[in-house]
């Protein structure tokens, strides 16, 4: 196992400094959010890009000099498409074109006489008594704030993205002088290949099952005569970014609305029932086979941090709870003072990935080094702008 960086031990004056500062930093997280936010989605597609850009690299015959570029060109267009997509969707869906909007209300209204008759109720309520006591100008109010925040926040995750790209050269020189002596930057660079490639592995998993659960979720959507079945495909996949709250959104939502398109209850059931099964065959089976030592953290601190970081920054900090995880952990774990968190936040005691042999005994304490991450911060730490080690 490779040993924590030694950290004198903290008196009890020094640990409650220490309190005080996370919950200092917890709400200056929470107040600026507007500005923390989108910085956030920003670092996330900066990896996204270096990722892509080695992706092409290795795969297609684009020369190198264009990979960078072509590979921002992907990432970007495909988050503004995203982004489209989900709200010209949303938007067009309850519109009398769909057919869906003039039989919202009758078939809602059939189901819960439905309901009723199998409870033994005799006075159903309707559509009309249980909207009777919401009010539904402010949930519109609240939704179009919603939409106009996503599309201010896309534009200045745009314009961080601008400039994080653009410091680069800057900061490996920053890092130099960070880390003078040849040792301690070298253990930074395997903090940084760690958290990277834990960040990527979170990643390429979830879009490579994302993918096979919309093919297998499409086919189904399709064969019931699902309407929009394309629209509810992406959002599957877009969901599935989010841990356990995607997947009973993925679940739940497009039965909801087949209960609604079709008078009959057996398309909902039968996509109820088939997605169920395949969201429990694809993370109980494909998912932990794939995952490995990318992402082992464990389970409740997976929701713990959902919760946390959903309340923080809302929808964008779900997405992001996953790999904040992982870069905690990974960053805790290289201090003797915080070893103990990062062990707490693994999922099977060891923050480090650890190379077992033929008779269980660790062949290499040294942190399992991730491909994915390893060409990016080489090339960060050895560009021409770099002065010579000392």
């Amino acid at each position: 196992m490779k040993l924590p960086i030694t950290v004198s031990h903290a008196s009890p004056a020094a640990n409650a400094v220490v309190l005080i500062a996370v919950v200092a930093g917890g709400a200056a997280l929470y107040w600026l959010r507007d500005i923390l936010t989108p910085l956030a989605m920003a670092l996330f597609l900066m990896i996204m890009v270096d990722g892509v850009k080695r992706a092409i690299e290795r795969r297609t015959p684009v020369p190198s000099r264009f990979a960078g570029a072509a590979a921002l060109i992907v990432v970007v267009l495909g988050f503004l498409l995203s982004i489209w997509i989900i709200v010209d969707g949303a938007a067009g869906f309850f519109t009398d074109a769909s057919g869906v909007a003039g039989s919202i209300g009758p078939r809602i209204d059939q189901i819960s006489r439905d309901v009723s008759t199998l409870a033994g109720v005799n006075d159903p309520p309707t559509l009309h008594d249980m909207v009777a006591g919401i009010d539904l100008r402010g949930w519109l109010t609240a939704a179009a704030f919603q939409v106009q925040g996503a599309a201010t926040g896309a534009f200045f995750v745009m314009i961080y993205l601008g400039f994080l790209l653009a410091s680069q050269a800057g900061f490996r020189k920053k890092i130099v002088g960070m880390f003078p002596e040849r040792g301690p930057r070298q253990e930074a660079l395997e903090v940084f290949e760690r958290v990277r490639g834990g960040v990527e592995g979170y990643l390429w998993v979830q879009a490579v099952t994302g993918a096979m659960i919309c093919v297998v979720a499409w086919g189904l959507m399709r064969a019931v005569g699902l309407q929009n079945a394309e629209f509810w495909t992406f959002v599957i996949f877009i969901v599935g970014f989010i841990p356990v709250l995607g997947g009973a959104v993925a679940g739940c939502a497009p039965p909801l609305f087949a209960l609604v398109q079709f008078e009959s209850y057996w398309p909902a059931l039968i996509l109820f029932v088939g997605l169920q099964v395949l969201l429990f065959l694809v993370g109980n089976l494909v998912q932990p086979r794939m995952q490995g030592d990318n992402q082992n953290i464990d389970p409740i601190v997976v929701l713990l941090a959902l919760a946390f970081w959903g309340k923080l920054w809302g929808v964008a900090g779900m997405f992001l709870s996953t790999p904040l995880a992982v870069m905690a952990m990974a960053i805790l774990a290289e201090f003797k003072g915080s070893r103990w968190i990062a062990v707490l936040l693994s999922g099977d005691g060891e923050p480090y990935a650890v190379k077992r042999g033929r008779s269980g005994s660790d062949e290499n304490a040294a942190p399992k080094r991730s491909v994915w991450g390893r060409s990016f911060w080489l090339g960060l730490f050895r560009g021409r702008d770099v002065p010579p080690h000392p």
